[in-house]
């Protein structure tokens, strides 16, 4: 989660207003994370500005609507290919997630630029995203996971059935330590 909050996904569409030469200008579309619209719409005049010879002043915004995912409740892969700026230049990276959501992913790979490799919001531009395969990953990481027979053994386990709360017959202080591994 970054400093503003979780990343959605918003369309923005826009245009250069429209003048008698011409009253039907091209329309513009781009898919851009931010944390609320308001911060959305600022990234599409930046973008759109080293695209085209255009700027907020010189143009109108059509429509912004957040976009949501369909299936939430499965884990997927992946893949978002981005552009930083560090304190030595710039960079292109690839880099491997796994989520549920498409913004969930794209919110770990804020937080994880700005862990390893201090990168500000600001400085990170996001290419392109894409949905990965099992047989498209390229990270070690992800590929553990995405075997056929994974498993996730529980080795050592705390009774939960009174964890964070006190049975009445249960004694509050005792000698013995607790038993965690039921082998």
């Amino acid at each position: 989660m970054t400093v503003a909050g979780k990343m959605r996904q918003y369309q923005v569409v826009g245009r250069h207003m429209p003048t008698d030469d011409h009253p039907n200008p091209e329309a513009y579309r781009m898919i851009i994370f931010a944390p609320n619209p308001v911060i959305a719409r600022s990234k599409f005049w930046y973008y759109l500005h080293q695209f085209r010879k255009m700027k907020k002043t010189t143009g109108e915004i059509l429509d912004c609507v957040e976009i949501t995912e369909k299936n939430s409740r499965t884990v997927k892969n992946y893949g978002i290919w981005l552009r930083y700026s560090s304190r030595s230049g710039t960079h292109n990276m690839y880099r491997e997630f796994r989520d549920l959501t498409l913004t969930g992913a794209v919110s770990q790979l804020y937080d994880e630029m700005a862990g390893r490799h201090r990168t500000r919001p600001r400085s990170i531009q996001i290419i392109r995203t894409a949905t990965l395969g099992a047989k498209d990953l390229r990270r070690t990481n992800g590929m553990q996971f995405a075997k056929r027979n994974v498993k996730f053994p529980l080795p050592h386990r705390v009774d939960s059935a009174k964890r964070g709360q006190k049975a009445l017959s249960d004694r509050t202080f005792t000698t013995v330590r607790p038993t965690t591994y039921f082998g």
